[in-house]
């Protein structure tokens, strides 16, 4: 690391020649290979952005001049040249630096990230602000071109270009989201980075546009050529800013030379990149969907620890559930937002390419969309992560639910998720959905619960449903060889009887409730465990019969205690106006950071061993 052991800041950046520049890039990638390979990250899309983090740092006055990273995917090489190369090798562990940009992390993290499309509308808000401060601060905005397919993207475009705003957006296309890029958008793109005429036409044209003199004919000429080749205007003329582009984003002579331009050109910009995801390491280069995120790896020969659990994961379970469901109900039909590998709904789309439908990255749209299939009597399946449906919140109030139709959501990534963090863990779906009519909501405890689950929400009786469900590995549950069976809508069950205390849980958290039952028995303390299972249709009248003559209730459940499964039983209790204490194991309210789901379900008390203490505190 001749120099990058140099770095620690991006003043450091400028003091190296162009040429050193380039083996800085190969040193970062070799570093980050070697980082991730022992704790995994997403690496593919950082390997591609290496050249921009530092042509950007080495062009522009940072952190004075602010740059926002969408997603955070494609920032590892910022923040390893932003004085956290040590650091990194802490990369989404527990009490270590967040895998994405974070404020409170770096005054060089200009904006906190995790979900994508929100760079240009943050960037368009610094940019405004920069400009009533009447100061001479630049604003970046880097997107991947999976990210611009969310409509949050383009609405800040359509702002950006009518205020006349002095922001970059640099256009990050490698022709792939965490899927295969999807869309229209995504095509055009590919059209004019895949035009040979226009590309060779468009490279004369860029060796003239530092020549302040010729800069105005030569766009104006530009525009013309992108019509004449591609046969339709820019998009991104159309709404206000002048493009640039496209241009090879893994040249980082080329990436400063016209950085150093365009940093002279005031008012909206687009600069479309190109880049290869995986850039520099072979085995990322071959398969770009495996190496977003490869987990553990070798760094030498690319071998990944691919040790299969003999127990199944709750996405194996979903993704051929579907398809059993879809082929005896041709009216089924699967929706995604950009997330088909990682729910297992590419297990139907491979099957049924008609009937499967990746959205891209667009929650809002993957909500509304579902509900017009069911508005013309098809039965969706929607599979978006739980954080993720944050985004799809409003579209499910007033498209889905007010309307009264079907749509069967399956929140995957619920609860904890691990080393994601604050931004990933889905917590917060049970308390935001719970006040919504005319939707249930259910949690399974195991993988045989969530196949049963899928079967019942597609019987006439049930309305639109949400189902949620965590991350990863089940409890170990044969599910595979087992017949459908129905589940009652709004009914739990009993997993142990008891008489002194009841001891209430929802979704896979039954399992530690379990083990706190039986180290309760055998202190001699007798507990009932209730499996809730719905906490909408909650079924007030069972609980009540089972709670009524305890000393004690205890919740447990893998979301947000306000509002969820322990404030709907503080209101039972306190509208029957029983004389019972209620105590709640879940989220605290505070946003939790990254870690191992062990190590955080331990910090925000939700272990065994906090549930059974549960059953003795006397406060």
């Amino acid at each position: 690391m001749q120099y990058l052991n140099r770095i620690d800041s991006p003043e450091d950046l400028k003091k190296l020649s162009l040429k050193e520049l380039e083996a800085l890039c190969s040193e970062i990638r070799e570093y980050m290979i070697s980082c991730c390979s022992t704790n995994p990250g997403h690496l593919g899309a950082s390997l591609g952005a290496v050249e921009i983090a530092v042509a950007l740092h080495y062009v522009y006055n940072t952190p004075e001049d602010k740059l926002v990273w969408d997603v955070g995917h494609q920032a590892y090489a910022h923040k390893i040249i932003t004085g956290r190369r040590e650091q990194f090798k802490t990369n989404r562990k527990y009490k270590g630096i967040s895998g994405f940009p974070k404020r409170s992390e770096s005054e060089y993290d200009s904006f906190g990230v995790g979900h994508s499309s929100t760079s240009i509308s943050a960037a368009l808000g610094m940019a405004t602000a920069t400009r009533l401060e009447g100061s001479d601060r630049k604003v970046v905005a880097i997107i991947g071109d999976g990210a611009l397919t969310g409509g949050m993207a383009l609405e800040a475009l359509n702002n950006a270009g009518a205020m006349k705003s002095d922001i970059l957006v640099i256009l990050n296309d490698n022709h792939i989201s965490i899927d295969n890029g999807r869309g229209g958008l995504h095509n055009y793109l590919l059209k004019i980075s895949t035009s040979q005429t226009y590309n060779h036409i468009k490279n004369k044209i860029w060796e003239y546009i530092g020549s302040s003199s010729a800069r105005g004919a030569v766009q104006k000429f530009a525009f013309s050529t992108k019509m004449a080749f591609l046969k339709s205007g820019s998009l991104f003329e159309s709404l206000g800013f002048r493009y640039f582009g496209a241009i090879d984003g893994n040249d980082i002579g080329q990436l400063v030379t016209t950085l150093s331009n365009l940093r002279k050109i005031s008012g909206p910009k687009l600069l479309h990149v190109i880049t290869k995801k995986g850039k520099g390491y072979k085995p990322a280069e071959e398969n770009q969907i495996v190496w977003h995120a490869p987990g553990k790896f070798d760094p030498q020969t690319g071998k990944r620890n691919t040790t299969k659990s003999p127990i199944s994961k709750y996405q194996d379970v979903f993704g051929e559930t579907l398809v059993k469901l879809a082929r005896s109900n041709c009216k089924i039909v699967g929706i995604t937002p950009a997330m088909a590998t990682g729910c297992s709904m590419n297990i139907m789309m491979k099957e049924f390419p008609e009937r499967t439908f990746d959205v891209g990255i667009a929650e809002q749209h993957a909500v509304t969309f579902s509900a017009g299939l069911a508005a013309q009597g098809l039965l969706p399946i929607c599979n978006i992560y739980s954080s993720f449906m944050q985004r799809g919140y409003d579209s499910v109030i007033h498209d889905v639910a007010t309307q009264g139709l079907k749509v069967i959501f399956c929140l995957d990534r619920a609860g904890i998720v691990g080393e994601d963090g604050a931004t990933h863990h889905g917590v917060f779906d049970l308390a935001a959905f719970r006040p919504i009519p005319n939707l249930a909501i259910a949690s399974p405890r195991n993988e045989l619960e969530l196949k049963n689950l899928l079967w019942s929400a597609t019987q006439p009786e049930y309305p639109a449903i949400i189902i949620r469900y965590p991350r990863g590995n089940g409890v170990g549950t044969e599910w595979r060889n087992e017949d459908f069976s129905t589940i009652p809508l709004g009914k739990g069950e009993i997993l142990s009887d008891g008489k002194e205390i009841a001891l209430l849980t929802i979704g896979p958290i039954a399992e530690k409730g379990k083990a706190a039952v039986r180290m309760a028995r055998e202190k001699g303390v007798s507990v009932l465990h209730y499996d809730v299972r719905f906490l909408k249709p909650l079924d007030e009248e069972k609980i009540l019969k089972i709670i009524s003559d305890k000393k004690l209730v205890v919740t447990a459940e893998d979301g947000a205690l306000t509002g969820g499964l322990n404030t709907a039983i503080c209101e039972l209790v306190a509208k029957n106006g029983l004389n019972i204490k209620v105590k709640g194991i879940g989220i605290p309210d505070r946003f939790i950071e990254q870690g191992s789901v062990p190590e955080l379900m331990k910090e925000c008390g939700m272990t065994e061993e906090n549930i059974f203490e549960a059953f003795f505190e006397k406060n």
